[in-house]
């Protein structure tokens, strides 16, 4: 599998992804890795049919990614990571997904969680999944347009002291 971008967006297909990011990366498939997206049938479909003309959508649960990064048949093709979540990016991770970097677009707020940027919050179970994946020699970088400045999450963690 030919990972050309990984993102964390809990937004996931959205204006920036479909006509930015993908065009930037001359992405041929989406892969929506969420667990709870794939049990929500509407979502599902929206998202698949929120992709750009050409582009190709799956909803996979993280065990699915796993199966089909080390099948033959996905070898060639241009793809797009898309998580909710560092967990499930984790979890990837350490069953042998394998990419140099992850752009964090959007993490909403909820209760737990501090505000980080202005579309980045996070908790402490987040912050634990950004240091393992750290330790792995990925850079996590923040940025949630193409255009913005890139900013390195760990810094912006380190400088905030949120926890």
């Amino acid at each position: 599998m030919d990972i050309q971008f990984v993102r964390i967006d809990d937004r996931l297909i959205h204006g920036q992804v479909a006509t930015v990011w993908v065009k930037k990366f001359n992405i041929e498939r989406i892969l929506v890795v969420a667990e709870e997206v794939t049990k929500n049938p509407v979502r599902k479909v929206m998202l698949e049919q929120a992709a750009p003309p050409g582009v190709y959508v799956n909803v996979i649960t993280p065990a699915k990614l796993i199966d089909i990064y080390f099948d033959p048949l996905f070898f060639s093709s241009k793809v797009m990571l898309l998580f909710t979540n560092p967990q499930e990016v984790v979890c990837a991770v350490k069953k042998g997904v394998v990419f140099p970097s992850v752009n964090i677009g959007g993490m909403s707020f909820s209760q737990g969680k501090k505000m980080l940027t202005n579309a980045v919050a996070v908790n402490e179970e987040d912050i634990r999944s950004f240091e393992y994946l750290t330790t792995k020699g990925i850079e996590l970088e923040v940025r949630k347009v193409f255009s913005d400045s890139k900013l390195q999450l760990m810094d912006l963690i380190s400088k905030k002291k949120l926890f």
